[in-house]
């Protein structure tokens, strides 16, 4: 959503990244959301990667956090009523508290238990239907987050960002990682936002070590300071398709796009998917 926001010309400036386009732009928020379903999406996220009230603080919306996360929601909701031909669900999007490759500024465990609960029932009482916990980068606030939604009842995945070792971005092992989220009894164990080329490790340690179905959506490109994002195209819309086929062969069920990809990306990725019918 922020990087697809950014090449239609909305201000996705960091630290509020796609939240401001709820205040600015949100008919082009709702836009993007049919451009994926239209594209073949079967799952779409919602605009709410930076709606929490520690992120919309500071840029002094804090009071404005439920409304916005609802908001969020129903412009998903929106764009899914308008379009959706196949059954669409809707993912809330519970991001680190802080920034995704910092893990050393994640807060402690009391502090991110009690602002992860708080946010993820906004996302319920919205009417999500998946608690997406993504671009996760230490154990820790993976499992607060998890423990904090585990109680309403709501599907939930569990993503991680991970290096070119397969392991979680601040070093910790990823099959640790798993184990130590079993018995919140996640749907889901993903790799996301990880350049498309370091998937295949990781994948290859949450096979061994998940018991649920496993899946990945890459980024293209780089974290950029200012803006959030720097487009590059090392990955065309096929070659990216024909890397996701290979991750679909290493057991991933579940695949899509992170930052950098587009609705054309899916596309093409939805377009091999006839191949593998137990994968989405």
């Amino acid at each position: 959503m922020g990087t697809e926001l950014f090449r239609r010309g909305v201000k996705t400036r960091l630290p509020s990244w796609s939240a401001r386009a709820l205040t600015e732009n949100p008919e082009i928020v709702c836009g993007v959301h049919e451009d994926y379903i239209r594209a073949g999406s079967e799952i779409i996220t919602a605009d709410t990667f930076r709606t929490t009230s520690r992120a919309l603080g500071k840029v002094g919306l804090s009071q404005r956090a439920k409304e916005l996360t609802c908001l969020a929601v129903s412009l998903a909701k929106q764009a899914r009523n308008k379009c959706a031909v196949n059954p669409v669900w809707i993912a809330g999007s519970v991001a680190p508290l802080e920034d995704c490759y910092e893990p050393g500024l994640t807060p402690d465990s009391e502090t991110a238990f009690r602002e992860h609960r708080e946010f993820i029932a906004w996302l319920v009482e919205a009417g999500v239907d998946l608690i997406l916990i993504e671009t996760m980068n230490t154990v820790q606030e993976a499992v607060v987050a998890a423990h904090a939604g585990e109680a309403y009842g709501v599907p939930m995945f569990i993503s991680w960002t991970c290096a070119s070792d397969g392991n979680i971005l601040n070093g910790e092992c990823l099959k640790e990682g798993v184990r130590s989220l079993e018995q919140h009894k996640p749907s889901a164990f993903l790799v996301n936002c990880t350049a498309s080329k370091n998937i295949g490790p990781a994948l290859r340690k949450l096979r061994e070590a998940a018991k649920v179905p496993i899946g990945a959506y890459a980024n293209i490109g780089n974290p950029e300071p200012v803006y959030g994002w720097e487009f590059t195209h090392e990955l065309d819309p096929p070659a990216y398709a024909r890397q996701a086929e290979g991750w679909i062969r290493e057991g991933a069920k579940i695949v899509g796009g992170c930052c950098g990809t587009s609705p054309e990306h899916i596309s093409e990725l939805k377009s091999i998917l006839d191949n593998y019918p137990e994968t989405m």
